[in-house]
């Protein structure tokens, strides 16, 4: 019966240790997940992949023209379920003179459509903002994607001569990017709401997106990559 016991107790107290160090892998995985700095890097990533592969890559064209873009990169397939979080990334905007994109602002994207609902591990997201129109919208507590403002899954290519009428007038261009290739999809219904955590994270302080990307803010040391690559593909804004 003793040697039973404390077999018992040993096994439970391997359990434990065992548990304990699962735990803190865990716990050591969400910290890396969440880190601002390693998500800013990772959408200067989508930005360069995205331009790199003309073939299946964001019109350039396109991003002359957008007055915001939106990166949310490594969204997770676990997390394509009906109003769960799928993630969080950031939003620039255009200067005021056209030259240059703004400081980045925090942004999480959930809920959407069953068109959201993609295959592969990890899917990037990339969204355009084509007019001033609905900047103000975007930069909400709460913007919700098809109702806010409308929008259509955005072409591929070289050049966007093969936009629909649809794309044309669409105030908002969506993009996903599983398994190496960017693809038009569809994310009516998906809403993207400020993400205060990492605009203190970046800021030292709480600040709305509004006052980040419509002022001249400085941007962080872990933003230069990101803007870096921005402005890279993107020439003076026509109108700018």
């Amino acid at each position: 019966m003793r040697v039973t016991k404390l077999m018992l107790a040993a096994a439970l107290v391997a359990l434990v240790m065992i548990g304990g160090s699962w735990l803190s892998k865990s716990t050591a995985r969400t910290v890396a997940d969440n880190d601002t700095a390693n998500r800013l890097n990772a959408a200067a990533d989508v930005v360069s992949d995205m331009m790199a592969a003309p073939d299946n890559g964001v019109p350039k064209d396109l991003l002359d023209k957008a007055a915001c873009v939106v990166v949310v990169p490594s969204v997770k397939k676990a997390a394509f379920v009906i109003g769960a979080k799928y993630g969080r990334g950031f939003i620039v905007c255009r200067n005021k003179n056209g030259r240059g994109w703004s400081a980045p602002g925090g942004v999480r994207i959930e809920g959407g459509s069953v068109g959201f609902q993609i295959g592969g591990s990890a899917t990037d997201v990339v969204m355009l903002l084509m007019n001033q129109g609905a900047i103000d919208k975007l930069l909400s507590s709460k913007f919700t994607i098809g109702a806010d403002a409308s929008a259509a899954a955005g072409p591929v290519g070289r050049t966007a001569s093969a936009q629909t009428d649809a794309q044309l007038h669409a105030q908002l261009l969506t993009y996903s990017r599983a398994q190496g290739l960017f693809a038009g999809v569809s994310l009516d219904g998906a809403t993207l709401r400020p993400d205060d955590d990492a605009n203190k994270d970046m800021y030292g302080r709480p600040m709305s997106n509004r006052d980040i990307v419509l002022s001249n803010l400085q941007a962080p040391s872990s933003a230069a990559r990101l803007l870096a690559e921005l402005n890279k593909y993107s020439s003076l804004r026509a109108g700018g």
